[in-house]
């Protein structure tokens, strides 16, 4: 039996070119064995026509707010409470806004509000409206609250190239079953990290070149704090070393502030031998200036030389010097993600690294990623573009398989 049988979906089709391929999704839930129903907006009515959706999901498709053949002519209660989870795809930068102060003016923002079924959200826009600071500040906001399933980046219809394309439809209707399978396994991960502590670290470093300037990178930590925060709730004891972000400490959650390199080793090294786990998603800098200068430098001619020395290979060290901790690293890289990847754990001597692409707006700073993960046993698990938050669970829950197979082979 598919994780998806009998489950109650409720898809929501917002005012985009991009319905048109909520027809597959559609198909792709219902050979799931899922009850479906769909709501659209009179934007989406313009795009691709309520019958079709009817036929394929064997239900009328609700479309009006006020529904006087529904029971008591609240329809939008009876959805709001029938739903198992919504998914809005495609969800346009208008719908999106609407969700984050919380409007009820059509059929489908009302449900959403009425209801306590989980919300997934699959983005699709043009892509300069995609990176518009009103909308990236609407997503930071709805990532707080939801999962966000996207967007991709790619040839639009409007002949833009760049990030706003509509996650496909088999990449939503896996990161659906993902959801349902990490809500079902919720409780036995919680059992499986509890009475674990977890040492995680996350965000940039900051190596000073004077008492005004620094070396850094593009690091957000979202993805490292969004570790913590799961881990926490599966019942660890989480200690969170971090480097300099605008991020607050989840609650419940030990954090350690640093700024350098060799201050975040120190830290780590500190835990390690207290910890069973290690994640290591900082992005740590891998040089410094050999000698900080004491005051501002001044400018001098047309151009600057400055000498760098390697930093201590944090990942590396705590891997050799602790060989019973369960060590996971990240690879962060622009080209040839999985080659580099391998190199990194084969080399730091690692249980597990998670891949991942940056760079051309991929990776660091956005709310959503996709990863690959790379065992020290040969494996190789591809996690689809999601939200950090949900992706943060996927990951962990390839973690607490691992660590298991791991303490077993050693018994």
């Amino acid at each position: 039996m598919n994780i998806l049988t009998n489950k109650n979906i409720l898809v929501g089709i917002s005012g985009g070119i991009a319905a048109y391929k909520t027809a597959e999704l559609v198909r792709l839930f219902k050979k799931a064995e899922a009850n479906v129903r769909v709501c659209m907006t009179a934007g989406a009515c313009e795009f691709i026509t309520p019958l079709t959706m009817q036929a394929l999901s064997g239900n009328i498709v609700h479309t009006g707010l006020l529904d006087p053949e529904a029971e008591a002519g609240m329809g939008h209660i009876e959805l709001a409470r029938w739903a198992d989870v919504i998914v809005i795809a495609p969800a346009t930068a208008n719908t999106m806004a609407k969700l984050v102060v919380g409007m009820a003016d059509n059929l489908l923002t009302t449900v959403v509000l009425a209801s306590k079924a989980d919300l997934l959200i699959a983005p699709a826009m043009n892509q300069q409206m995609w990176a518009h600071p009103a909308t990236q500040e609407n997503v930071s906001k709805l990532a707080s609250r939801h999962s966000l399933l996207g967007p991709a980046a790619g040839e639009q219809a409007c002949g833009d190239v760049g990030y706003g394309r509509m996650l496909e439809p088999q990449a939503i209707f896996e990161a659906v079953t993902t959801h349902f399978t990490s809500n079902s396994e919720n409780k036995q991960l919680d059992q499986k990290l509890a009475g674990h502590q977890v040492l995680i670290t996350a965000g940039p470093t900051r190596e000073p070149l004077d008492p005004v300037r620094y070396l850094t990178n593009r690091s957000s930590g979202k993805m490292g704090y969004a570790i913590a925060e799961a881990a926490q709730k599966m019942g660890a004891d989480v200690v969170l070393v971090s480097g300099p972000t605008n991020l607050d400490c989840p609650d419940q959650i030990s954090c350690i502030r640093v700024e350098t390199a060799e201050e975040m080793l120190k830290a780590v090294s500190a835990e390690a031998s207290k910890s069973t786990i290690f994640i290591s998603a900082a992005a740590v800098a891998d040089y410094r200036l050999k000698e900080v200068a004491t005051k501002k430098m001044k400018k001098q001619g047309s151009s600057l030389h400055l000498e760098l020395e390697q930093n201590p290979d944090i990942l590396a060290t705590t891997s050799k010097a602790n060989p019973d901790l369960f060590t996971v690293g990240f690879a962060a890289e622009t080209n040839d993600v999985i080659e580099y990847a391998m190199g990194k754990l084969k080399r730091k001597q690692l249980n597990m690294i998670v891949a991942n692409q940056v760079g051309g707006g991929k990776g660091f700073d956005k709310d959503s990623n996709q990863v690959d993960i790379l065992t020290d046993g040969g494996d190789h698990i591809s996690l689809p573009e999601t939200s950090k938050q949900q992706l943060a669970f996927d990951i962990l829950d390839v973690v607490c398989q691992f660590y298991s197979k791991d303490q077993s082979n050693k018994s």
